[in-house]
């Protein structure tokens, strides 16, 4: 793998958008439907909204080729946001994102999705209430899960 993690720059920001949508709406697509995908990812400015607080977070990007294939972002102990590329999952990328967003906290906390539960338990994270979420009006489940 020759994936470089550095630190997400202000310019990544079309990038990671289209990443994210890309993610959620074929990674997370056996777990959701297609309308609480729209709800989650409505489109790729959403991530717009955002701006701020990628620039603000601890927020990496992976980088493979100079191709962006990943980011991650912290906000303090609280694991914000983690996503790979759908065509590069299982290559260790989200592990090394992960490895640089835990660095220096006693704990870790991240909202799960259905999807991404089992990588937040291989971790050692584990879940400390499933909860039901509203986006945009519709319903999501996802699990509050803490690693120490």
């Amino acid at each position: 793998m020759s994936v470089i993690i550095r630190k997400y720059r202000d310019e990544d920001l079309p990038i990671v958008a289209q990443l994210f949508y890309n993610t959620v709406h074929s990674v997370n697509a056996a777990d959701y439907t297609e309308q609480q995908l729209y709800a989650w990812a409505p489109d790729e400015r959403y991530l717009l909204e955002k701006r701020a607080a990628l620039l603000r977070q601890n927020t990496f990007v992976a980088e493979d080729d100079g191709e962006v294939v990943g980011f991650a972002s912290a906000d303090g102990e609280c694991l914000d946001m983690l996503f790979v590329r759908h065509d590069r999952l299982r290559e260790g990328i989200a592990s090394a994102l992960c490895d640089m967003c835990e660095k220096g906290a006693r704990s870790v906390t991240t909202f799960a999705s259905v999807t991404a539960r089992r990588f937040f338990e291989r971790r050692g994270y584990t879940v400390v209430k499933e909860q039901t979420v509203t986006r945009r009006g519709t319903l999501l489940k996802n699990y509050e899960m803490r690693k120490s």
